[in-house]
């Protein structure tokens, strides 16, 4: 595999954490396939398609191979998805995963995950894989074999 021909995934900006016992990193995940799923809690494409999706991602795949990583990235409607509405959300849609809090854009903008990534809106979902670059990109909803087609094939690229 030629690795110069995908870009290294940027660092995430996190405000804080849930369903994780620390920080995550893209270092710390080095060597996992990495699904990053970056919603809203009141887009209706994330809660209707996205979240379920990244949820079955998360029960279909080994831990040690692929890690689902949720990305609350507010751009609108912030006074009403502060993190404790997105921890009561975690909690009534039974969110398994590790979520973190995108950190917010200068003057109530672009947050900086979703500015670094290049996110046109939510639901975006990233694959980045095993040696933490860039793989896949896609904004709307994905059908299922599609995601499990690409995430398959990133696990068995040679680490």
């Amino acid at each position: 595999m030629n690795t110069d021909s995908h870009p290294a995934a940027p660092p995430w900006h996190v405000t804080q954490w849930f369903n994780s016992n620390g920080a995550l990193t893209l270092d710390a995940l080095r060597g996992k396939v990495i699904a990053l799923h970056a919603f809203q809690m009141v887009c209706p494409g994330c809660v209707q398609h996205g979240l379920p999706q990244a949820q079955k991602i998360h029960a279909m795949f080994e831990a040690s191979d692929v890690a689902v990583v949720g990305l609350h990235t507010v751009f609108e409607h912030h006074a009403a998805m502060t993190p404790v509405s997105l921890e009561a959300f975690i909690y009534e849609y039974r969110l398994a995963f590790p979520v973190d809090v995108d950190a917010p854009g200068a003057d109530g903008g672009i947050p900086l995950t979703m500015a670094a990534y290049q996110m046109r809106g939510t639901p975006t979902l990233i694959l980045i894989d095993r040696q933490g670059q860039l793989r896949w990109h896609r904004f709307g909803q994905v059908e299922d074999m599609a995601v499990g087609a690409a995430i398959a094939t990133l696990i068995k690229e040679p680490v």
